[in-house]
């Protein structure tokens, strides 16, 4: 019974995907493979380990340095070179990690996610991390009555908003830019990705004259996954006071607060 129930909870930790994953260095496939493994060590830490037979060795060059890890073993590196292109201690093994109770990575070689140029899971390209098939991200229209304030002033009110439920995080309210007041929003040179969501631009918010930098969201060009949320903004709950139907929301506990 002992043994069945570290099984479950290993299960999903080491677990085969059907997708067709891709990594593309200087210009050339390092890796291609139909057989890859999804690793998800813990939290957002997720990765893609390929079978030794479906990696060019020929561009992958042995490295002395050596990372311990009382779960896993030691992680031996290689440096990925493809022609000038240079990438030190990109790719990594675990060649003799011990698998009593524990998913045996012994055979199989991952990267470092943003060391490699390009990732593609099919014939789509991915970023920041693999996607887990158990995070979900639903993006739902509604009625509720929104309004962002900040320093006594609204910012943006609504009563057509979408609210977007992702797993393991708060509700993020997606607001029509019509119904934000675009005199408090400064556009930022801040840029980031999500592999649900796609690359997000920024706004600083600005009151009284006080600025409350990047503070505000949007995806302009959202993944096909996900495009409900295409011509709406959002607004950090952590650090704003935003209020649903007529109740200040409690703000959220999060990495971003």
């Amino acid at each position: 019974m002992a043994i069945q129930a570290a099984q479950r909870a290993l299960r999903g930790i080491f677990e085969p995907t059907r997708r067709h994953i891709r990594v593309v260095f200087g210009g050339e496939t390092i890796a291609d493979s139909k057989r890859a493994m999804l690793l998800r060590d813990s939290g957002y830490d997720l990765h893609y380990l390929f079978p030794l037979d479906d990696v060019r060795m020929g561009w992958l060059e042995a490295s002395d340095f050596v990372e311990k890890s009382a779960y896993k073993g030691e992680q031996t590196h290689w440096t990925v070179q493809v022609g000038e292109h240079r990438a030190e201690n990109a790719a990594w093994a675990y060649p003799n990690a011990p698998v009593h109770d524990r998913p045996d990575l012994r055979g199989y070689i991952g990267f470092v996610w943003d060391a490699m140029d390009h990732w593609y899971e099919e014939d789509e390209e991915i970023f920041v991390h693999p996607r887990d098939p158990y995070h979900r991200v639903d993006t739902i229209k509604s009625k509720r009555h929104i309004k962002v304030v900040v320093e006594g002033e609204v910012v943006a009110e609504t009563e057509r908003p979408y609210l977007l439920f992702e797993t393991n995080l708060p509700t993020r309210y997606y607001i029509p830019l019509e119904d934000v007041n675009p005199a408090y929003l400064t556009p930022t040179d801040l840029h980031t990705a999500c592999p649900y969501k796609g690359v997000a631009s920024y706004w600083s918010i600005n009151v009284k004259g006080k600025t409350y930098a990047n503070l505000v969201w949007a995806y302009p060009n959202p993944i096909a996954e996900i495009p409900k949320i295409k011509g709406t903004v959002a607004f950090y709950n952590e650090k704003l006071d935003i209020y649903v139907d007529g109740e200040l929301e409690e703000r959220p506990k999060t990495v971003w607060s």
